[in-house]
């Protein structure tokens, strides 16, 4: 299912970025720009932010912004950013982010798959690190294809 979702229009590779809230606005466009997200739902993930924090990063270089399915999912989706220089969210711990794997789900069981999957993913040290060094889009869905 990752590898069907996750295709190059909506995988990019960036330099930097200016912070974390910039980080989320530029990995949540893909998703914007196809219809399968609304506004509203880039926004519900920066008042959690604001709320509780960066509840969406996952471990050291990895996070996984996303927000309810009814804050503006239009469709199941995925998108996956690297920003090269990496950016701080403020998680102690797993700063700087380089990695960030957007997930809009359309209710609370159609992306058990897609976690599923990006589980096995991160727990390959040698494939995440793969992703972070990655310069090119086809370096990024190479990896993406074994899971």
């Amino acid at each position: 299912m990752l590898n069907t979702l996750l295709t190059p229009n909506v995988v990019q590779i960036l330099p930097a970025c200016d912070d974390w809230r910039h980080a989320i606005t530029l990995s949540c466009k893909p998703l914007l720009d196809n219809g399968s997200i609304e506004p509203t739902y880039v926004e519900a993930i920066y008042r959690s932010h604001e709320a509780i924090g960066p509840y969406y990063v996952v471990g050291p270089g990895i996070a996984m912004p996303h927000a309810r399915p009814e804050d503006g999912v239009n469709q199941l989706a995925v998108s996956l950013t690297l920003i090269r220089d990496g950016v701080v969210f403020h998680s102690e711990g797993n700063d700087p982010v380089h990695l960030l794997i957007v997930l809009a789900a359309t209710d609370s069981n159609s992306h058990i798959d897609i976690i599923s999957q990006l589980a096995q993913l991160f727990d390959t040290p040698d494939d995440v690190a793969a992703l972070i060094n990655a310069t090119e889009v086809e370096q990024v869905l190479s990896v993406i294809s074994r899971y």
